[in-house]
């Protein structure tokens, strides 16, 4: 997650040759930059959502797989939504129209540098899925097995206050 979030940034960036044409200058043609750029921008995308979905299957109930996996795609797609609308707000802020370029070499920036925004808050994951799912099954025996011996101990309150 943190790799490919580092190298989707510079990646984003490749946008600038195609804005000032220096890719012509490199012998790419327009069609093929953007095919490829594309492509590479979409793969990393993939690889940088796989760790989440890993990281979801690992604290998921079992159950509830589904509810999951829907929601995060939910979460995804609203964020794709947000990051347009947010697009279309920069685009019009810095006047950038059908004829005026002017600014749109500090919008692939400001997009750009923006993507590795999220990694501020990545340290709030280091304990999440921190155990194996061999860890996990063996304190789910084990707390099955108290249960099972008697072992585990509840305390419950009288109406005349006396624990029972």
């Amino acid at each position: 997650l943190l790799w490919t979030t580092i190298a989707s940034a510079p990646l984003g960036l490749i946008q600038l040759l195609l804005i000032s044409h220096a890719n012509r200058t490199l012998g790419i043609p327009d069609g093929a930059f953007v095919f490829g750029d594309d492509v590479v921008l979409a793969v990393l995308g993939e690889f940088a959502f796989l760790p989440v979905l890993v990281l979801a299957a690992k604290i998921c109930p079992p159950g509830v797989e589904a509810v999951l996996f829907a929601t995060l795609m939910s979460i995804f797609n609203g964020a794709s939504t947000v990051g347009t609308e947010v697009g279309a707000v920069l685009t019009k802020y810095l006047g950038i129209t059908e004829s005026n370029f002017d600014n749109l070499s500090l919008l692939t920036v400001i997009c750009s540098l923006s993507s590795l925004y999220p990694l501020v808050f990545i340290g709030l994951l280091d304990d999440v899925g921190s155990k194996s799912e061999a860890e996990m099954e063996v304190e789910d025996e084990t707390s099955i097995h108290m249960m099972e011996n008697g072992t585990a101990t509840s305390t419950t309150i009288g109406s005349d206050g006396s624990e029972r």
